[in-house]
Order: structure tokens, then C-alpha cells, then sequence
């Protein structure tokens, strides 16, 4: 059962285990919340269904698909599932939580990749869909905003919501068509069979926009950009971005063939070609210059002069009409898109709740994109705004607003057995902050951690300390044979190992200031700060007292001030 409700209506722990934090972001379908798996002490990401969906049993099943399509992917390239379930009507995946930022927020900040990166990227979700394929997955929906990237550097595929299995039939979309309008496949544009190759074409996407900068084909709405897929010839991207080398631009030119047949046949495929476009080696594609060349020439009867003459003449009257009406076009364009769109002052946000940014942004006639991101402000506070206050825009323009979902949540990392030094920057770069707290110990050599707290595996805010506990040395120490040596001798040797000296002196044939017995005797262990008593020889024993050295006092009767005695 749901214990209580967050502020919009979700319960505050799902299925009894789940215990839901800040949320980390949102689709069409779904929101993302940071979570808490109260059973095992660990981070997860959570997926849940909105609730205009949870009556729509389409949806649903969609939502069930993408949990089942992902919960049988184990690979280290795809973000897998834990677990899945209702709770109050509520749909939910829990998934790996996965620190860092999509590919969609990398190229929006850089726009575009160094090439030898986009491969590096490019390689490693080939390798994940090349696994979901060989398990008769196919994802249907590769775009950047499904990429994942930790900070190592590391590329995990995310969101199978509109995967599904290949079966003994081929998958087709008869009701509409999913996926997103910039990374679509010809065949899923047109509602065609859609295998493997399909994914494959949309890597290829995702290639071109990490070197150019920009998508293949674009439009002002997702309609023109799906006929673009299936009608026409993207500019090969190294006119776009000369540091392309031909080998990579003619890797991305095959994945993006219109036909299937003309694609690469398999991820692995595609991947032997990628390495060898980064070793400077022939691919096996075709170069784009030769292919151009290999294409077929149509030929044309040549007509008459006079013929060509009309025509001619024909021709650049069209093409001057033509031009005319989309220069007047155009001019209407702007005249009502943007001479007569009014400009709004963005207001300032920083520092405000999301919901009273919001509110504001409306009030002005402005959308909002939101940014989430860890800081030390307190959670869903906007910490920056793009545009910044003050700038004039267009209404209905997007400000990017920064929301802060608190400081980071790590896991604790094991550091006990590590010399000191180590131990302590292991934390310091996971964002914890070490204290070290010296203890002897007969077990653990001086230097080394022998405790920590918290223990490892546990989530901590950036930022907390972690207590170390370092040997400082043994915890016993053995009494040293001091019987014979002189007293200040001894006395320091003794103090100089961590033990407390008392001396007792005895009369001896010996000579004054000789140790002559010792407790506790040589060879024992005792606490660091132990007593040992030393017996010290005082010399012999008197024989005779001169008169004048008479050892009892002499006494004489003091007159009291009365005269009284």
C-alpha cells in the first residue's frame, strides 16, 4: 500500500519499497522520478505512467511492453529493469539509475561532436542494439534523447517503450506511426514491416547529427520531415563538416540508404566499419564520390533548335514566377511571423519556485523547457534561465529553465583495506568528504582502513562525510627488556615506546641508578599507556651514622611569648 501522497497526486512510496525523490525528467508518456529501493539501500530511477494514460489500455500495454522488452536485455550498454508493478493504479518501472546526461543535452550545449567522439558514441550504442537484436528485440525509437552518457564516458540505450519482438511475424504499424519524426526509418514513416535495419538507419541519424551538428532532414512539422525520409537525398555530411573523413561519411551514407537492403545487414556490421573508419582503414561501403559515379546515366533525345529555344525560354519564365511567388511568400512570412509578433521582456526567475516561474512565464506569453540538475539550492528551485532576465523575445518563445533537484545521491564506496591516502581520494571523487580517525590496532598495519561509516553499498548526499577509521599502529605493545641499563636509560626507552614509567629505589650492592628488576617482566603485551615499574638500585645499604649524620632530627624547646613553658 501507497504511504501518503506527494504534491501531484503520486503515492510517496510505491509497492511498499519504492520511496520517490526529486523528479529527473518527463515524456510523452511518462515521468522519471529519483527513487529509493528501501530494501536494498539503493538509487533507482522509477518510470510513471501520467496519469492521463492510466485508463488508456493502450497505453498500458505499451508501458507493460517496454518493462518486459528491457527486464529480458542484460547488457552493460542498455539501462535494465529491476522491477515493475502497480500501486493505487499507478504503473511503474524501476529502473537503474544512471548518472549523467542524454546525448540530446550534450549536442544541445556543443552542437556538434569531434568525430573521433560521435564514433565512440555511435559504437557503443551499436554494440546495445546489436544485443536486443540477437534476442529478437528491436528498439524502434534511437534518438538522442535515449541516449544515456555517465560522466566515465560510458553509453547505455534507454526507453523501449515502442520496442517490440520479433516473432513469427513481421512487425508493422497499421494505426499510426511511432517513434520520433527526426530519427524515423523510411519503413516506419510509410507504416512498412520494420526489422533490425530500422534501428540501424536511425544510429545513422544519430551519426549525422553528432558530426553536423544537425539532423539530415528537417521541417516545420513532423509530416514534411517523414516525407523527407522517404523522398529525399540527405547532403552528404562532409559538406557540412569537412574534418569528416570520406571513410566515416561513407558509413553514414550506407546506414542512411533508403532501401533496407542497401543498409547494413547487422549491427555487427556496421561496427566493423566504424572501427575501421577510426584506423583510417577502406570501409566496406561505397564512397559517396563513387557511388555518384556508379549511378546510372539517363539519356535524352536532343530536339530541334527551335524546341530547345521554347523551351529555354519557357523555363526561365517559370523559374522567375516561381521565384517571384516564394519571394512574396516569404515576405508575408516574416511580415506576419515576426515584424508583427509582439516581443515580451523575460522576466527574472532565478531563485524562484519552478511553479511561480511558470506562473510568470505564462503571464508573459512565454514557454518553458525545464533542466534538471543537481546543486546545493533547495529542490525545484530554478538556478539559471536561458535567456536571461531582461533579454526582449518573441512571445511564445521557450526559456530553459534549470531546476535544482537537491545535491546528488551517491553510493558509498567500499574503502575499508586501502592505505589512508587512497581511501580518501576515492571518496573525495565520488563527492564525499573523508575524516580520519586514528585507532591502533594488533590486526591492520599502521596507514591502512580498517572501518568506515558509512558502510559501503549506502546512498549519501554529496558532500557528507564519511568516517574512516586508520590504524594508527599496534594496539599492544611488547615490554622491552630495560633489567641493568641506567634509569634515564631505560626510562626513556620505555617512554618512547608508549608506556608510563614509575621508579622505586632499593638498596643494592649495585651501583646507585642501575635497573635491577623490572614489572610486568620482559616479553609481555600491554595497552599502549601502560605503567611499568622499574626498581632502581640506590647503592649499599649504611653500615654507620657519624654523629653529625645522625638520620633522626634534633629538637629544640622555643620559648612561648608569655615566657611561659
Amino acid at each position: 500500500m501507497a504511504e501518503g501522497r506527494r504534491t501531484g497526486g503520486l503515492p510517496r512510496v510505491l509497492g511498499g519499497r519504492y520511496e520517490l525523490g526529486p523528479k529527473l525528467g518527463s515524456g510523452g508518456m511518462a515521468e522519471v522520478y529519483l527513487a529509493r529501493d528501501r530494501r536494498l539501500g539503493r538509487q533507482v530511477a522509477i518510470k510513471v505512467l501520467l496519469p492521463r494514460y492510466t485508463e488508456d489500455e493502450r497505453f498500458i500495454a505499451r508501458f507493460r511492453r517496454e518493462a518486459e522488452a528491457a527486464a529480458a536485455l542484460a547488457h552493460p550498454g542498455v539501462v535494465s529493469v529491476h522491477d515493475s508493478g502497480t500501486d493505487d493504479g499507478v504503473p511503474y518501472i524501476v529502473m537503474e539509475y544512471v548518472p549523467g546526461q542524454t546525448l540530446r543535452e550534450v549536442l544541445s550545449r556543443e552542437g556538434r561532436l569531434p568525430p573521433a567522439r560521435a564514433v565512440e558514441v555511435a559504437l557503443q550504442v551499436v554494440e546495445a542494439l546489436g544485443y536486443a537484436h540477437s534476442k529478437g528485440i528491436v528498439h524502434r525509437d534511437v534518438k538522442p534523447g535515449n541516449v544515456m552518457i555517465t560522466p566515465e564516458g560510458r553509453v547505455k540505450v534507454m526507453d523501449f517503450g515502442i520496442a517490440r519482438a520479433i516473432s513469427g511475424e513481421t512487425i508493422t504499424q497499421t494505426a499510426t506511426v511511432l517513434g520520433t519524426a527526426n530519427y524515423l526509418s523510411p519503413e516506419q514513416a510509410e507504416g512498412r514491416e520494420v526489422d533490425h535495419r530500422s534501428d540501424l538507419y536511425s544510429v545513422g541519424v544519430l551519426l549525422y547529427e553528432m558530426l553536423t551538428g544537425r539532423p539530415p532532414f528537417t521541417g516545420e512539422n513532423p509530416v514534411s520531415v517523414a516525407y523527407a525520409h522517404v523522398r529525399e537525398a540527405p547532403v552528404p555530411p562532409r559538406r557540412i563538416n569537412p574534418d569528416i573523413s570520406p571513410a566515416l561519411e561513407a558509413v553514414v551514407m550506407k546506414a542512411l540508404a533508403k532501401n533496407p537492403a542497401n543498409r547494413y545487414q547487422s549491427a555487427q556490421e556496421m561496427k566493423e566499419d566504424l572501427e575501421k573508419a577510426v584506423r583510417g582503414e577502406k570501409v566496406a561501403a561505397p564512397g559517396v564520390l563513387e557511388a555518384e559515379a556508379e549511378a546510372p546515366t539517363v539519356l535524352i533525345r536532343r530536339p530541334p533548335q527551335v524546341e530547345r529555344g521554347w523551351a529555354r525560354a519557357l523555363g526561365i519564365g517559370f523559374l522567375v514566377l516561381s521565384g517571384s511567388l516564394l519571394l512574396a511568400a516569404a515576405a508575408y512570412y516574416v511580415y506576419r511571423t515576426v515584424a508583427r509578433a509582439p516581443l515580451v521582456e523575460v522576466p527574472s526567475l532565478v531563485g524562484l519556485d519552478v511553479e511561480e516561474a511558470k506562473r510568470r512565464l505564462q503571464a508573459a506569453g512565454l514557454r518553458w523547457d525545464i533542466r534538471n540538475q543537481y546543486s546545493d539550492k533547495p529542490v525545484q528551485t530554478v538556478i539559471d534561465q536561458d535567456p536571461p532576465a531582461g533579454t526582449r523575445v518573441q512571445r511564445g518563445r521557450v526559456v530553459v529553465l534549470v531546476v535544482s533537484i537537491g545535491r546528488a545521491q551517491v553510493e558509498v564506496p567500499k574503502v575499508v583495506g586501502l592505505p589512508r591516502a587512497e581511501a580518501e581520494r576515492i571518496l573525495k571523487e565520488k563527492g564525499l568528504v573523508p575524516r580520519v580517525l586514528l585507532e591502533p590496532s594488533d590486526e591492520v598495519p599502521a596507514g591502512v582502513v580498517f572501518r568506515q561509516d558509512p558502510a559501503p553499498g549506502e546512498v549519501a548526499l554529496a558532500g557528507s562525510r564519511v568516517d574512516l577509521w586508520v590504524a594508527s599502529g599496534p594496539a599492544t605493545l611488547e615490554v622491552p627488556n630495560v633489567v641493568g641499563k641506567a634509569e634515564e636509560e631505560a626510562r626513556a626507552e620505555l617512554e618512547g615506546m608508549g608506556f608510563s614509567v614509575i621508579a622505586q629505589y632499593r638498596f643494592s650492592e649495585r651501583p646507585p641508578g642501575v635497573v635491577l628488576d623490572q614489572n610486568p617482566a620482559p616479553g609481555q603485551r600491554l595497552p599502549r599507556g601502560s605503567t611499568v615499574v622499574i626498581y632502581v638500585s640506590a647503592g649499599p645499604l649504611p653500615t654507620e651514622t657519624p654523629p653529625s649524620a645522625s638520620p633522626f632530627p634534633t629538637f629544640s624547646p622555643t620559648p612561648s611569648p608569655t615566657g611561659s613553658p
